[in-house]
């Protein structure tokens, strides 16, 4: 039993992530041109024809930009609160923005996808976990700090999309004026290398299989240098970056027969 996952394009210059079966799929985020969605699909041999649904985390223009036209091309219903669509000015039809709920999970075939709040400078952010097929995928980016629905989360995924978005150190020394250093590790920002790392070694399941390490900053991060830290704790979990200028490898998922429980408790709500 398994799921089969891809980054598209993973950092400000735009997020989309596919999840999937042999049936169905899903994207999360639209961040790419229609155009771009598509040559990368056709490159990794899938079909848009199998992605039934977006889902859109929040507003900021890397998440969003392709919704319009994807969605329109491929009749593909957008899973969306309605104030992060207001937020981010989406001409979508009344019928196709469909709004979701935290902890109230969606269907989409044997796709099972639940939103819960996050961290972020947006109106309303959300990240998710995606299950199906005994498997739970993870995609936690744009998070300003761990926090416990965060981590409640990570414990059940067999693979996750967690944002690893800046060094500290480059951060601090680098160019960024400091009114964008403060948004960036004030708490709605953005994870931080160190913050990640803590994360995974503090509550991975035994059963994680993959790690990808997400929505990487261009000016103060380095694909190698977040590989060495993570390198010594990965254990048997394959840790990779999901690039911000291509697409990965399509990952087949599978529960190796230990199902990660998935417990949705409430929490409150920020």
């Amino acid at each position: 039993m398994s799921l089969y996952i891809t980054s598209l394009n993973s950092g400000s210059n735009g997020n989309c992530y596919y999840i999937g079966n042999d049936h169905e799929a899903i994207m999360v985020d639209a961040g790419l041109s229609c155009r771009e969605t598509e040559r990368r699909m056709h490159r990794l041999g899938l079909s848009m024809q199998k992605v039934k649904a977006l889902f859109i985390s929040h507003e900021h223009t890397d998440h969003i930009k392709g919704i319009t036209i994807l969605s329109k091309k491929y009749n593909l219903p957008v899973y969306i609160t309605p104030a992060t669509q207001r937020s981010g000015n989406l001409p979508l039809a009344e019928q196709q923005a469909i709004p979701f709920l935290p902890y109230t999970p969606v269907q989409i075939g044997g796709l099972s996808i639940t939103a819960f709040p996050k961290f972020h400078d947006a109106v309303e952010p959300h990240s998710f976990i995606i299950s199906g097929n005994e498997v739970n995928i993870g995609v936690f980016t744009d998070i300003g700090a761990p926090c416990e629905h965060l981590i409640r989360h990570f414990q059940i995924c067999h693979a996750a999309f967690l944002e690893a978005n800046y060094d500290e150190v480059m951060l601090e020394n680098g160019s960024y004026p400091f009114h964008l250093k403060r948004r960036i590790r004030g708490g709605h920002g953005h994870l931080s290398n160190k913050q990640a790392l803590e994360l995974f070694k503090a509550h991975r399941p035994p059963y994680m299989t993959h790690l990808f390490l997400s929505h990487l900053s261009k000016d103060n991060n380095d694909p190698d240098v977040v590989l060495e830290l993570f390198r010594p704790h990965a254990g048997d979990t394959h840790v990779a970056v999901a690039s911000r200028y291509q697409e990965t490898p399509v990952y087949n998922i599978s529960n190796n027969g230990k199902l990660g429980p998935v417990r949705y408790t409430q929490l409150s709500i920020f």
